[in-house]
């Protein structure tokens, strides 16, 4: 066994040979910044509780798609079935339509929905007068506060074939009345332009934030070397937001198949359920309306493992592409 020889003269170098292990420093490190800011922590933990009961203990519930569910037998008590309920959806003849509605409706709202807030932002981050753009940035965030129930039943005042202001203009030009909520081809673009003008001015709050931390002496700079606007927001502003629109592409492609349901519900009826049955409302009605309790968990676990795929996979290739990723 080597020894270790002490020499006062080094004071430093002999120090290093008896420092703690480095997993055990980095503890003891990470304890005293707990401690120096334990308020903070203690803020927590309202926050945590809240995910840990709210979010990760219903978890325990995902067994129910494992199993024949009895309500008198319980999750637990309950028989297991393996993967029947799942092969049964994906032998199921509606399996490809929904998952056809679901992603169509998805990409259409991903591939509408993302760019105009940002095209939005740059907008209103190149607007000279500070009056005008604070009202249109009131009259832009107003919608985002409409509870999704009033928006369709604004739709559906709006776009009524008899009394509604659309067909009235339609009328009035010689062209006979259209049953925008009842027609199957049009209930995508009914979702996803009322989405677009419900949330453009909410969702292109980050960008706007992003943009103010960008400096300011890079414009005056371009200004100095003869840039128009259109330039320094191709050169500036948005490599100065690049990052923060990937992060926000990434987590909306995590979300693909998470077609919002309370909409879709809404707008949906006997006519136009050929486009608009989607996994979230097929759900709905198996699991509740038909009381189909393991079939329908199964479906809905499927389409978390979906997304949750497609999420790992766009921030890989984001990775190794643009070293920009969420982890």
């Amino acid at each position: 066994m080597k020894t270790c020889n002490i020499d006062n003269t080094n004071d430093n170098t002999n120090k290093i040979a008896f420092l703690p292990p480095k997993t055990r420093n980095g503890r003891s490190n990470l304890l005293k910044r707990i401690l120096k800011s334990y308020q903070l922590y203690i803020l927590l933990i309202p926050t945590l509780l809240y995910i840990i009961i709210f979010h990760y203990g219903p978890m325990y519930g995902v067994l129910i798609a494992f199993k024949d569910f009895k309500a008198h037998l319980g999750i637990m008590g309950s028989p297991w079935a393996g993967f029947k309920h799942f092969e049964r959806f994906f032998r199921s003849p509606r399996f490809w339509e929904l998952i056809r509605n679901t992603l169509s409706i998805s990409l259409y709202s991903l591939a509408a929905g993302f760019p105009i807030p940002i095209i939005f932002a740059l907008g209103m981050n190149s607007l000279n007068s500070q009056k005008f753009k604070k009202i249109l940035q009131t009259v832009t965030y107003a919608p985002h506060f409409i509870s999704t129930v009033v928006i369709v039943g604004m739709m559906s005042v709006f776009l009524s074939p008899t009394t509604g202001i659309v067909n009235s203009f339609i009328k009035k030009l010689g062209g006979e009345p259209i049953f925008f909520m009842s027609k199957p081809e049009l209930f995508s673009s009914l979702y996803v332009w009322s989405g677009v003008w419900q949330n453009m001015g909410w969702s292109s709050i980050i960008y706007l934030a992003a943009l103010s931390s960008i400096d300011p002496g890079l414009h005056e700079a371009a200004i100095i070397d003869g840039a128009s606007k259109i330039k320094r927001i191709q050169h500036i502003d948005i490599p100065g937001i690049l990052s923060t629109v990937i992060i926000l592409l990434i987590m909306n492609a995590g979300r693909i198949m998470s077609v919002g349901f309370e909409k879709v519900f809404l707008i949906q009826n006997p006519l136009n359920t050929s486009t608009s049955e989607v996994i979230a409302t097929y759900v709905y009605k198996r699991g509740l309306i038909d009381a189909q309790y393991s079939f329908s968990t199964a479906v809905g676990l499927f389409n978390s493992i979906v997304n949750m795929i497609l999420l790992v996979i766009v921030n890989q290739i984001s990775r190794r592409i643009g070293e920009t990723s969420l982890w």
